[in-house]
C-alpha cells in the first residue's frame, strides 16, 4: 500500500465537541517507582491545579511500576480520597511498559503523562494539550532546549540532553527539539494505533514514539516549558543513555529497511471537509512526478554509463541491452520505495517482474529506434545513437510512469483494513491481568471521541459495552504479544482497584 495516498487508520483531525458525559477529556498518567515521599504531594497539587484551571473532565492516573515500598498503598488512599484519582498497579518495572498499558486501556480522548517530581511548571499543561482538543495536533511535548524556555539544571545534565538531541537529529533526522521532557500528550485515536508499533518498554519510549510519529507525517505540537532539575532524581543516566543508543539504532535500522508500516498512521491531506468530499482525484501526483523524474534522471545517467562501458566489448544492440536491464531493475527499486512509497519485501519480486515487462517496452522502443538509425545510415556516430537513445528513453519514460502509477503500484484506497476495538471486564480485580474483550469491524466509526463533558457536571460512567469475541489481558500489552498491529483499542477504564486493598 502506498504512503502518501492511504488514508490509513487514522480520520482527518476534528475538535473535540464540546457536550455533557461522563468520560473525563483527560488523562494524566504519572508512573511511580519507590516514590512514597513525592507521590502524594505530587497528586495534590496537580489536583488542584486542574480544578482550578481546566475546563473540562479530568483524571489523573497513578501508574505503579512494581514498586517495593508503600507507593501502593499511598496511591490507594490517594484514590479512596479524591474522586479524580486513580491507581493502576503493575508487577513489571518499566516507564513505556506503564504508559502503554494505562494508554491503551484508557478511555479518555486526551491522554497524557508527567515525572512525579513535577519538575515543569504546571502552567504549561493546558497549552499542552489546548491543541490537541482543538483537532490542531496529534502529540504535544514540552521541550527544555526551546529559545523560550526557562531551565534551572546543572551543566552536566544540560550536556547530556543536548548531545542526545544532536545525535536524533543527525542519525534519525528528527526536527523535534527535546525527546526526553517527562512532559507529553496524545490524542487517544492516534495512541490506538501507534502505541502497536512501539518496542521499547523504558526511557526511550518516548523518544520512538516520537520518531515513529514524525516519519508518518503526524503533527507535533511543542510547548517551551519552565523546568527545574530534580536533584534527587534517581534515574541512571549512563545506563539510560546505553539503552537510548541501542534504540536509537534499533529504529534507524527499522526505517531504513522500511519494516515498519507507518502507513496505518497517515491522515488524509488537509481536514476542510470540502478536501474529503472530493472524489477520482489522484493524490500525490505532484510528489510522485517530481520523485519520478529525480529517479528517471539518474538511471538515464546509470544507463547511458553502463551503454557506453559495454559498447566498448559489444555492438550496440546487446549494448542497449545489458545497459536498459541492469538499470531498470535499479529504476524499479529506486520508484517502488522513493516514489510510490512502498516499504517492506512484500511485493518486492511480483513488482521486479513487472518492472521487467515495463523493461520490455523501453527496449522495444530503444532498440526500434537504433534499427531506424541503422537503417537511415550506414555508419552512424557514437554521438548520433545517444540522441537516438536520449530521444527514445524521454517517450519510454513517460509511458513507463504511466504504467508503475496504474499497473505496478497502483493506488489501493479501496483497501479498508480491520481494526479491533476493546472493553473491559471488571470481573477481574488485579489491573496487571485484566481482561478485555475484542470485536472485528470493517469500518472505523465516524465519530471517535464521545462528546467533551464540561468538569462540573461530570458523572463517571463505569464501564463501556463488551464485544465477545476473542480475549487478551493488559499484561499481554505490556509485553508487546499482540497479533496484528493493526489493533485499536477503544475505550476502557483503567481502574479496578478496590481502595481497601492493601498493595
Amino acid at each position: 500500500m502506498r504512503t502518501d495516498s492511504s488514508p490509513g487508520n487514522l480520520p482527518a483531525r476534528e475538535h473535540l465537541p464540546a457536550g455533557s458525559a461522563g468520560t473525563p477529556v483527560l488523562d494524566v498518567v504519572i508512573p511511580v517507582y519507590n516514590e512514597e515521599k513525592d507521590l502524594q504531594p505530587c497528586v495534590v497539587r496537580l489536583h488542584e491545579h486542574l480544578k482550578r484551571t481546566f475546563p473540562y473532565a479530568f483524571r489523573i492516573t497513578v501508574a505503579d511500576n512494581a514498586s517495593t515500598d508503600t507507593t501502593p498503598q499511598v496511591a490507594a488512599r490517594l484514590e479512596s480520597e479524591i474522586p479524580e484519582v486513580r491507581s493502576f498497579r503493575l508487577e513489571q518495572k518499566g516507564r513505556g511498559r506503564a504508559l502503554r498499558t494505562v494508554w491503551s486501556a484508557s478511555d479518555a480522548p486526551i491522554l497524557a503523562y508527567m515525572d512525579v517530581d513535577l519538575s515543569t511548571d504546571l502552567n504549561a499543561l493546558l497549552p499542552l494539550v489546548a491543541p490537541l482538543i482543538s483537532g490542531h495536533s496529534d502529540l504535544a511535548i514540552g521541550s527544555r532546549l526551546a529559545r523560550s524556555s526557562r531551565v534551572v539544571r546543572g551543566a552536566k545534565r544540560e550536556f547530556i540532553s543536548r548531545t542526545y538531541n544532536l545525535i536524533l537529529r543527525g542519525s534519525l533526522q528528527a526536527r523535534f527539539s527535546d525527546a526526553q521532557c517527562g512532559f507529553k500528550a496524545i490524542r487517544r485515536d492516534v495512541a490506538q494505533v501507534l502505541l502497536p508499533l512501539i518496542e521499547d518498554t523504558g526511557w526511550f519510549f518516548d523518544t520512538e514514539m516520537l520518531v515513529l510519529a514524525e516519519r508518518a507525517g503526524l503533527r507535533i505540537h511543542e510547548v517551551p516549558v519552565d523546568w527545574v532539575d530534580d536533584p534527587n532524581s534517581t534515574v541512571h543516566i549512563v545506563k539510560t543513555a546505553t539503552d537510548d543508543l541501542k534504540g536509537v539504532w534499533r529504529v534507524g535500522r527499522a526505517l531504513a529497511t522500511g519494516s515498519l508500516p507507518l502507513d496505518r498512521l497517515a491522515r488524509p491531506f488537509g481536514d476542510d471537509p470540502r478536501d474529503r468530499d472530493l472524489t477520482d482525484v489522484p493524490t500525490g501526483l505532484a510528489r510522485q512526478l517530481v520523485g519520478f523524474c529525480v529517479v528517471g534522471a539518474l538511471s538515464t545517467l546509470f544507463y547511458l554509463v553502463l551503454y557506453s562501458a559495454f559498447r566498448s566489448f559489444s555492438g550496440s544492440q546487446i549494448a542497449n541491452a545489458l545497459a536498459l536491464l541492469v538499470s531498470a531493475v535499479a529504476n524499479t527499486a529506486a520508484n517502488r520505495r522513493l516514489t510510490f512509497g512502498v516499504r517492506g519485501r512484500g511485493g518486492a519480486v511480483r513488482h521486479q517482474a513487472q518492472g521487467l515487462v515495463v523493461f520490455g517496452i523501453g527496449l522495444a522502443l530503444t532498440s526500434g529506434s537504433l534499427a531506424a538509425l541503422s537503417a537511415a545510415t550506414d555508419d552512424p556516430s557514437h554521438s548520433t545513437e545517444l540522441a537516438v537513445l536520449i530521444a527514445a528513453n524521454l517517450a519510454a519514460t513517460v509511458l513507463r510512469f504511466l504504467l508503475f502509477r496504474a499497473w505496478v503500484f497502483p493506488d489501493r484506497r479501496d483497501e479498508t483494513p480491520s481494526t479491533v476495538v476493546a472493553s473491559y471486564n471488571p470481573a477481574s480485580h488485579n489491573p496487571a491481568s485484566a481482561t478485555y474483550t475484542t470485536a472485528v469491524h470493517g469500518h472505523p466509526h465516524p465519530h471517535p471521541h464521545p462528546p467533551l463533558p464540561q468538569r462540573p457536571g461530570a458523572t463517571q460512567s463505569p464501564y463501556h459495552h463488551t464485544h465477545a469475541t476473542d480475549e487478551f489481558r493488559a499484561s499481554d500489552a505490556a509485553n508487546r504479544t499482540w497479533g496484528d498491529a493493526t489493533m485499536q483499542l477503544q475505550a476502557v477504564r483503567p481502574h479496578d482497584h478496590d481502595p481497601r486493598d492493601a498493595r
